[in-house]
């Protein structure tokens, strides 16, 4: 593999230059204030799973300027692997803490992300015009299929996760725009990819902590 390959695959990107996407790359901040936040909501808080959520969300924020200033491959890995990386976690947190699945089985669940995600990024790639933004659809998919599933156990839970799974599905859809909208819109459309994804993930954060003290709460009073 080349690692140094120079990728150009978004609207505002015109060289290889290290400020050729000045708004793509300086909008990865959104998504270390996002992190600041929780992690100033988490410091007395005793959720490590959480707290590790909040460290990935700041590292997607650096992985995604260094993809977006350098450009090449191995800043592209740097990309898209904290990204997966907080989807597992996620998942594991929501197994372990809101199902209450033991650890072995909470984790076993986790990784069945990774073949269900393998057999839904085929069928979603048939979708005219989702092209390579057909990679992320399975996740806002799986958030609602959970939402669903939980509904019954924690509503304000499920209404939290069909919330970050409408805004991911338009931040996808911001990112699809990006090049389809080149001619007319210069900068792009990627930038509201990452605005919307840090909120979004930030979001995520908030709606299993608020899950977790609804539950240690029920459990006090119920004790």
């Amino acid at each position: 593999m080349d690692w140094f390959r120079e990728i150009d695959g978004y609207c505002e990107r015109l060289s290889p230059a290290y400020w050729a996407e000045p708004v793509n790359a300086v909008t990865n901040a959104v998504f270390l204030i996002c992190a600041w936040v929780m992690w100033r909501r988490l410091r007395n808080q005793d959720m490590p799973l959480a707290k590790v959520l909040v460290a990935l969300l700041a590292i997607i924020g650096v992985g995604s300027y260094l993809f977006h200033t350098h450009a090449q491959v191995w800043a592209a890995l740097l990309d898209v692997v904290p990204i997966l990386l907080f989807i597992l976690v996620y998942i594991f947190a929501v197994n372990k803490d809101i199902w209450k699945m033991p650890s072995w089985l909470a984790f076993g669940g986790m990784l069945l992300f990774l073949p269900y995600a393998t057999a839904a990024v085929p069928l979603f790639q048939m979708v005219p015009g989702l092209g390579g933004s057909a990679v992320y659809a399975p996740v806002p998919l799986l958030i609602l299929i959970y939402a669903v599933l939980l509904s019954g156990r924690d509503p304000i839970l499920a209404k939290g996760l069909k919330i970050g799974a409408l805004i991911l599905i338009l931040s996808i859809t911001f990112r699809d725009l990006d090049m389809r909208l080149c001619g007319q819109w210069p900068v792009g459309t990627h930038f509201m990819w990452h605005i919307l994804n840090a909120i979004m993930l930030g979001w995520m954060i908030e709606v299993y902590c608020a899950a977790l003290i609804r539950g240690h709460v029920t459990q006090t009073h119920g004790s």
